[in-house]
C-alpha cells in the first residue's frame, strides 16, 4: 500500500480514542440503502466520471455526516472518496480494518461474484473519531464498486 495512504489511514484510526460522550445517533441502514441506490442511479444517468466527480465533493449531496460514497475499480484503485479526495487513485487493494480484514479485497470479491452485497468490518467514524463496527453496502456498476456504509 502507498505509504502516504498507510500513514493518512492510521493516523485516522489512532483518533478513535475519542471520548463515547461525542457519539451521537448513527445513520441508519435504510438511509445508508438510499444514497447507495442514488449513486447508483446517478452513475447510470450522467456517466461514470461525472458521478465519480460528484462523490468526491466534501461539502456534496453524496458526503452527508457519517454517509458517503466511495468507488473503487476492480483492481482496487480509489475513484471516489468523498472524506479525503485527495486519496482517489491510490492503490487500497492490501487495505485492512482495524482487525486486519481485508476489506477492499473482499468487497471487490463480493461485487465480483454477486454483483452486491455488505460487508462487515471496523472502521473510524469520522462524524465522532471513534473507531466503530461498520456495515457497508456495495453494488458493482460496469467496473466500479460502488459502497455506502452505516456504523452499527
Amino acid at each position: 500500500m502507498n505509504p502516504i495512504v498507510r500513514l493518512a489511514l492510521a493516523g485516522a484510526l489512532a483518533l478513535g480514542a475519542a471520548p463515547a460522550a461525542l457519539a451521537g445517533p448513527h445513520a441508519s441502514a435504510a438511509e445508508a440503502k438510499a444514497m447507495l441506490e442514488r449513486a447508483v442511479a446517478e452513475i447510470k444517468s450522467v456517466g461514470a466520471e461525472k458521478a465519480l466527480a460528484e462523490f468526491n465533493q466534501p461539502d456534496g449531496r453524496f458526503n452527508t455526516g457519517e454517509l458517503y460514497v466511495f468507488a473503487f475499480d476492480t483492481c482496487g484503485r480509489y475513484e471516489a472518496y468523498g472524506p479525503h479526495p485527495d486519496l482517489v487513485g491510490s492503490d487500497v487493494l492490501d487495505l485492512t480494518d482495524a482487525e486486519g480484514k481485508p476489506i477492499v479485497r473482499d468487497m471487490i470479491e463480493i461485487a465480483k461474484t454477486t454483483g452486491h452485497g455488505k460487508i462487515s468490518y471496523v472502521w473510524l467514524n469520522r462524524a465522532d473519531n471513534r473507531v466503530e463496527r461498520k456495515m457497508s453496502l456495495i453494488e458493482l456498476v460496469d467496473d466500479h464498486v460502488i459502497g455506502v456504509g452505516y456504523y452499527h
